[in-house]
């Protein structure tokens, strides 16, 4: 909820110059105070519990924990403050993970003044903002009819996305690069799918990955 200071903003982006120059153009739109920046998910997480924003802007592709982690920690943590994505990219995984984390807006950095200073106002006020490419990848992705990870094992969209590179012979790195993600967030996400499709190496997991038709 704004109090008498406007919308209480911290904005969350791992890159100093990106973070500083929001931090700047955020301070000249009225009704809109930044009160932290976060270089990280996991500074993001603990700023929103120290200051109780009504918003975090936030980045996708940072360190330690990524964007949607966070947005999910924020929304499961701390349901008053609200999260507006602020990203270079607009493909359809990274969309999809971030609305389904707890996003209220997502937006592009070739977002204009105006777009970002409407979109937190909507978002305060509990309501969506999406910029028109993100709006074209999820009709695309909707017209596609795109499946739900198999419910057999469990596999969540990211556990998917992660299995079909290592399918794929991608070692951590080249997926880390490929899905934004720092590596400790790909091994992570690896032991979780040996867990759930009861494999003890890459080796199995390749092979219950193309018995299973991920590779398709």
């Amino acid at each position: 909820m704004t109090t008498e200071a406007g919308i209480r903003v911290i904005v969350a982006d791992d890159q100093a110059a990106v973070r500083e120059g929001l931090v700047l153009l955020l301070g000249t739109m009225p009704g809109i105070t930044v009160v932290g920046e976060a270089a990280d998910g996991e500074e993001a997480v603990a700023l929103v519990a120290q200051h109780r924003p009504d918003i975090v802007l936030m980045d996708l592709a940072m360190p330690h924990c990524t964007g949607a982690e966070a947005t999910r920690r924020v929304r499961q943590e701390h349901p008053d403050t609200q999260v507006v994505v602020l990203t270079t990219y607009a493909s359809d995984d990274l969309a999809l993970e971030a609305l389904q984390a707890g996003a209220l807006g997502y937006l592009t950095k070739s977002a204009t003044k105006d777009a970002i200073a409407r979109a937190l106002t909507a978002a305060a006020a509990g309501q969506a903002v999406l910029d028109p490419g993100v709006q074209r990848t999820l009709i695309r992705a909707a017209s596609h009819n795109r499946p739900a990870p198999a419910p057999a094992d469990g596999l969540t969209a990211r556990e998917t996305d992660v299995l079909k590179l290592i399918a794929a012979g991608h070692d951590n790195r080249a997926i880390s690069r490929h899905l934004f993600i720092s590596e400790t967030t790909v091994k992570s996400h690896i032991n979780r799918i040996f867990a759930k499709t009861k494999s003890k190496d890459r080796a199995q997991a390749i092979h219950y990955a193309r018995e299973h038709r991920y590779t398709e």
